[in-house]
């Protein structure tokens, strides 16, 4: 419970580490106002003089982009950071408290659990000695110092030895592998949070280049990269709560069969460690995962794509133009031949 709530206090740490690096984003604002003003004058002035060439007139609305571009870099941190975070927090939120309480379920079954094994253990006269002192105790008051005694009482001392490093040796690999899990959800955390970080003092730029004709789908990419990025969190919590449940579900088996007084429980724990190795190697799918759930696709791309449905569609149609010509003339040829 302590080891949980060291690795809670150090994704608080990174959560307050972006808060204290938001207002690094109007710093890169003058830049980005720059590269935003000039793009904006190429951009208005090519469409202006293109309009005035072709005899056209002026279509205002498209000339808007740049200035709504503009006002977007100048209020970065409140107008595109708030927003986008204001709209993802409730999904964070969400995620956690379900993973809160299937955690919150899972401490309180396992000290069911623990405590029926160490009653099973004492229901059995012939184990009851491993799992208690006072038994322990009793039992070698019940010997006396006969050679087979004292074979039966080092067979004893040998036998609850053996045992309780045994269960050392268990709870040794099941606390490593628990700060393993921890580790990696903190890793992804930690990484999650660089990547917020510079996305969110570079963004300014990024919107800014956006602005540049060739450079329009910068500006989706970016959003579809924080959107994604910032969900990591939230599927992070999702797949520990998975992980949760399916052990809340094996605690509740075996606290089932605890129930059976002739069981007599081993204290392997195979079962757990497997999913506990599991865990700690999904944890590291999770932005493959998220990439699945954000994708964008710009308006670059869909041009592209009816320019090259165009291009093939000419293609056929002029092949079947060429192919009704050639029959045309064929027809024509024949029937010259015949009047002749």
């Amino acid at each position: 419970m302590l080891l949980a709530i060291e690795f809670q206090s150090l994704h608080e740490v990174l959560r307050t580490l972006y808060d204290e690096m938001m207002p690094l984003c109007a710093q890169m604002a003058g830049v980005a106002r720059g590269i935003a003003g000039l793009g904006a004058l190429f951009y208005v002035a090519y469409r202006v003089w293109q309009a005035l060439s072709r005899a056209e007139p002026i279509d205002v609305y498209p000339l808007l982009r740049p200035f709504a571009v503009g006002l977007c870099v100048m209020f970065f941190p409140i107008i595109v950071l708030g927003t986008i975070n204001s709209v993802l927090s409730p999904v964070v939120s969400g995620t956690h408290q379900i993973l809160e309480g299937q955690t919150l379920d899972l401490h309180k079954l396992q000290m069911q659990k623990d405590q029926l094994e160490k009653e099973a253990l004492l229901r059995n006269h012939e184990t009851a000695f491993l799992a208690s002192n006072e038994e322990f105790d009793k039992k070698l008051d019940e010997l006396g110092w006969s050679p087979s005694d004292i074979a039966t009482m080092a067979g004893m001392y040998v036998e609850r030895a053996s045992y309780n490093f045994e269960k050392q040796i268990r709870d040794w690999f099941r606390e490593l592998l628990e700060i393993m899990f921890q580790a990696a959800a903190l890793v992804i955390d930690t990484i999650r949070t660089f990547f917020l970080i510079v996305l969110s003092i570079l963004g300014p730029v990024a919107f800014a280049i956006s602005v540049w004709d060739g450079f329009h789908s910068t500006l989706t990419q970016w959003i579809s990269r924080y959107v994604s990025v910032y969900l990591w969190l939230p599927v992070a919590d999702l797949f520990s709560s998975m992980l949760a449940k399916i052990q809340v579900l094996m605690v509740q088996n075996d606290i089932d069969q605890l129930s059976d007084p002739n069981f007599i429980p081993d204290g392997s724990n195979t079962t757990y460690i497997i999913f506990m190795l599991i865990g700690i190697v999904g944890y590291f799918t999770i932005p493959t995962v998220t990439g699945w759930v954000i994708q964008s696709g710009g308006g670059g791309n869909f041009s592209r794509n009816i320019n090259q449905s165009a291009r093939k569609a000419g293609s056929i149609a002029g092949a079947g133009a060429g192919a009704a010509a050639g029959n045309a003339a064929g027809i024509i040829k024949g029937e010259l031949m015949d009047k002749r």
